[in-house]
């Protein structure tokens, strides 16, 4: 299994498809991991390398449960991390839900490193101390209800079930630091992003589509796919779908 050892204990668990073509990306939502992307890769691996991986706290990563090694900033550090590893220089950044925030994240750092973007079934975070504030004291609530029912309390749609889960503990963790939003640096960079954006979004994830519709508005040229008759979990709710809209993206580049 590919491991990339990043020092005090911590391992992150990666996949790549391998070749030389353009790399792609992806980034898990929270309580998923890389086996979410298991029908993207399959259909794009004779044209793209996808690289898959998962974060702290989530599938085969491996990392001290300790709160102060779960944080945004050390999550986009281990995606930067990831393409040093394999020598990639620039790649498409992707990512569903948290991945697709911690996308924009990595995105706002390290701007020269991002060809193209792909956010599914995410939002840009908040301007608004107050609208924080309320998305952490849900994010609490969720860390909690982990940690007295353990994985069984997680939930969650297709790319849940879908997936390799880490520990209560760990997710736990994940939700206290990663999940948590701290400041308005990920909204505030949207006009300003560069790249070409695709957007993806099911029709009937209602938590997330005010935020999709948000992003496409402020994103310059952004491409906001709707897709019918799926929930939070589009890609595995319709693949089919998903596949052709981001190939069509893909292959625009």
């Amino acid at each position: 299994m590919p491991y990339l050892d990043r020092g005090n204990g911590v391992r992150i668990y990666f996949e790549d498809s391998g070749g030389s073509d353009l790399p792609i990306l992806l980034a898990h939502g929270f309580g998923a991991s890389t086996a979410m992307w298991a029908g993207q890769v399959t259909k794009f691996l004779d044209r793209y390398r996808l690289i898959t991986w998962d974060m702290r706290g989530h599938g085969r990563t491996e990392c001290p449960e300790d709160l102060s090694f779960f944080g945004q900033d050390e999550t986009v550090d281990d995606m930067c991390a990831v393409l040093d590893r394999l020598d990639i220089r620039k790649a498409v950044i992707g990512g569903h839900s948290l991945g697709g925030f911690m996308s924009l994240a990595f995105n706002a750092r390290y701007p020269e490193r991002v060809a193209a973007l792909i956010l599914q079934g995410c939002g840009p975070g908040y301007r608004s101390d107050r609208a924080r504030e309320t998305w952490n004291e849900r994010a609490e609530s969720r860390a909690r209800s982990l940690e007295e029912g353990g994985l069984d309390a997680l939930g969650g749609t297709g790319e849940v079930s879908a997936s390799i889960q880490g520990t209560a503990q760990g997710l736990a963790l994940a939700a206290r630091g990663i999940l948590n939003q701290v400041d308005a640096r990920v909204i505030d960079s949207l006009m300003g992003i560069a790249v070409p954006t695709l957007i993806v979004i099911g029709d009937g994830d209602s938590n997330y589509l005010q935020g999709s519709d948000y992003m496409a508005a402020r994103i310059p040229n952004a491409v906001n796919v709707l897709v019918a008759n799926a929930t939070h979990g589009v890609n595995i709710d319709q693949p089919e779908a998903v596949n052709k809209a981001l190939g069509e993206f893909l292959e625009g580049l």
